[in-house]
């Protein structure tokens, strides 16, 4: 049986890293950063979760998360592309800008904030982007300067086009799901992934999905790095897929397992699903498993 298009095309044209700038990374520890911001002053740091004005890194401009989100009916959706446009235009950044991103560092979920904006820049076109490991928190408790001035930047010119390279929608993973070509992996807490929790229209998971939580990327508030996060990817994920998808339930936690596995494990081809299993679970004709009897 041929597979349908949109699957070849998802299979045969990954997209190509870009690669980063000497002494840059994706995932930036406190110390690396201070250094980076003390020789680049170019560097856009943006604040997105916990209060801005209580206090930040020297320079960075506020961007609540809430803004690169859907509504409240699906988070996971995706605000439409005059409205990302604007987001990032009156952030000052450009596709050349070499942007960190910082949530506040309260625990491993708060930095779905992170990881999901830069999944949305990355898919913008914005090329240099990294999340400070941590967070904020993990910046204060290196003792490094925090501000609490607010700060203004010149509203960039920047024009991105959606790329939708590193995305699944619903009707691709429809298609994955019925001719089982992916490697998907359910990022939410065991709970959901085997119908116990559930914060959607239905319980349970995708049909062919494995559970990689996204708290095994963490210790503490911190996400693990280097050989220990290749190890354990590697034990637990198959390198020969084609293409590997991950989800949650609003594209949140999937964002995580998407950093994880694609910008830290280097593996190819890997994406996310966005609106997730929210969207998903809306259609009672999409097939699910692990969903409740109901007896």
């Amino acid at each position: 049986m041929k597979r349908p298009l949109l699957l070849l095309l998802l299979i045969l044209f990954p997209v190509a890293g870009i690669a980063a700038p000497q002494g840059w990374a994706p995932l930036l520890e406190p110390a690396q950063l201070s250094e980076l911001l003390a020789r680049e002053p170019a560097i856009r740091v943006v604040h997105l979760t916990g209060s801005y004005e209580d206090g930040h890194i020297p320079g960075a401009v506020s961007a609540p998360y809430a803004q690169f989100r859907g509504p409240q009916e699906n988070a996971g959706q995706l605000p439409a592309l005059p409205e990302l446009t604007r987001i990032v235009q009156n952030l000052g950044i450009a596709a050349d800008t070499p942007v960190v991103l910082v949530h506040g560092g309260s625990g491993a979920v708060d930095m779905g904030a992170s990881t999901r904006v830069y999944w949305t820049m990355k898919s913008l076109g914005v090329d240099t982007l990294a999340i400070l490991n941590g967070g904020f928190a993990a910046w204060q408790a290196a003792a490094l300067p925090v501000s609490t001035e607010a700060v203004s930047v010149s509203a960039s010119e920047f024009q991105p086009a959606w790329n939708d390279a590193y995305r699944v929608t619903t009707a691709q993973m429809e298609d994955i799901v019925e001719s089982g070509v992916a490697q998907i992996i359910d990022a939410r807490p065991e709970a959901y992934f085997i119908g116990e929790q559930s914060s959607a229209a239905r319980a349970g998971t995708l049909p062919g999905a494995s559970n990689l939580s996204f708290a095994e990327m963490f210790d503490g508030n911190r996400m693990k790095s280097g050989s220990e996060l290749t190890a354990m990817l590697d034990n637990v994920m198959s390198a020969d897929a084609d293409l590997t998808v991950t989800f949650c339930n609003t594209g949140h936690l999937g964002s995580i397992d998407w950093f994880a596995i694609s910008e830290l494990g280097g593996y190819d081809n890997t994406r996310l699903y966005a609106e997730s299993i929210t969207e998903w679970a809306m259609d009672p004709d999409r097939p699910m498993v692990n969903e409740p009897s109901g007896d």
